[in-house]
């Protein structure tokens, strides 16, 4: 992997001779490396945070670059306008990139809107297939070590622990600060430690809102905040009549997954994440309707993901610890829905075979290393 390149960056390039280009995803995921990568990024690259930046930005005084860079804007207030007016009187053959560090289709604070102008790109922790791992050992370490660039190149366990709580405490004093009005940052924090334990089950608000002594509210719009701020995911149940699913809560993951108790939890959150990254991508790049669901019906059958596309199943995966018999929620799946692939991978056991109705059982980097 070239320094600063990352998989966003062939389409980031393709996008930017169309429309402005909106890179989001979680801070310190690489967002920032990979466009002062790009040509003539380096010159053009202006961050709000940084207050001579900001200045500039405000007084309208760009760099004479063809690609103008503007990190973190979304904090300003009135950034939708202030980009609106940009590309609508620009020069001709510039470029813009936005990048930032929370849902930017989540931060529409006033001006008119930014509709085909642009296209969205969510940036995501490295993964198996981008770094291109092969073996057991190497799938260990990105669990031990996490998809962030720092600790990921780092290689040590005992700095990535202290990157990744280091990590957590500034994205709630900083970013929440910078973004939301949250009076109690603490109890926010507090609830921040609290989710990994939860990865894996269904995330109850009201547990939650027990454990905190807090209004319901509160914690639906704290959970809000941190998903948001590419802190945590929700992975939502599928579950059509014909299945008699249960409805239950959404499930929930981090993107740090290394926050998260080590072993199948956190082997599950890995690859949750995984998924998510090659299911954004190929909607972000290729306009396909994909969406991530877990299962879980009446009678207790469970499976930890599926891939749904134009509301379709067309993947389901089960993710285990070691060479488990095959799960009965993902044979019940399977046999309902034969077309859609069905996998059952494992963090640590050498399994690798097909049942006769075609379910696949395998190590995990059989499957992930075919994602993004």
């Amino acid at each position: 992997m070239s320094s600063g390149s990352r998989y966003v960056t062939p389409q980031v390039l393709r996008d930017l001779g169309r429309k402005m280009v909106f890179v989001a995803g979680p801070r310190q995921v690489g967002k920032t490396t990979m466009a002062r990568s790009l040509p003539g990024g380096a010159a053009g690259y202006l961050n709000w945070d940084v207050a001579e930046h900001r200045a500039r930005i405000l007084r309208g005084r760009f760099p004479d670059a063809p690609l103008w860079i503007l990190d973190e804007v979304h904090k300003h207030r009135g950034w939708r306008n202030m980009v609106k007016g940009l590309w609508d009187g620009r020069r001709a053959g510039q470029r813009i990139l936005v990048t930032g560090s929370a849902r930017l289709d989540a931060y529409r604070r006033g001006g008119d809107s930014l509709q085909g102008r642009y296209h969205l790109l969510r940036m995501h922790p490295y993964s198996a297939a981008e770094l291109g791992l092969s073996t057991p050992r190497e799938l260990r370490d990105l669990l031990t070590l996490g998809g962030f660039p720092e600790p990921w190149h780092g290689g040590s366990e005992r700095e990535a622990r202290r990157w990744s709580r280091e990590y957590g405490s500034r994205l709630v004093r900083e970013e929440v600060r910078d973004l939301e009005d949250v009076s109690d940052l603490g109890a926010l924090e507090l609830l921040a430690l609290t989710l990994p334990d939860r990865v894996g089950s269904p995330l109850s608000l009201n547990a939650l809102r027990e454990d905190l002594h807090v209004a319901h509210a509160t914690v639906a719009r704290w959970v809000d905040i941190l998903e948001r701020l590419y802190a945590v995911f929700r992975v939502p149940p599928f579950g059509p009549p014909r299945v008699r699913a249960a409805k239950k809560a959404p499930k929930h993951y981090h993107f740090d997954w290394t926050v998260v108790p080590a072993g199948p939890q956190r082997f599950e959150n890995l690859v949750a994440s995984h998924l998510l990254k090659w299911v954004q991508f190929e909607e972000d790049a290729h306009g396909r309707g994909l969406e991530l669901r877990h299962f879980r019906d009446a009678t207790g059958r469970e499976v930890d993901f599926v891939v749904l596309e134009d509301r379709k199943p067309v993947m389901f995966v089960e993710a285990k610890w070691g060479d488990d018999a095959v799960d009965r929620g993902l044979a019940f799946l399977h046999a309902r829905y034969p077309a859609a692939e069905a996998w059952q991978i494992s963090a640590t056991g050498t399994r690798d075979d097909v049942t006769p109705s075609g379910l696949r059982v395998a190590p995990a980097l059989k499957l992930l290393r075919r994602l993004v």
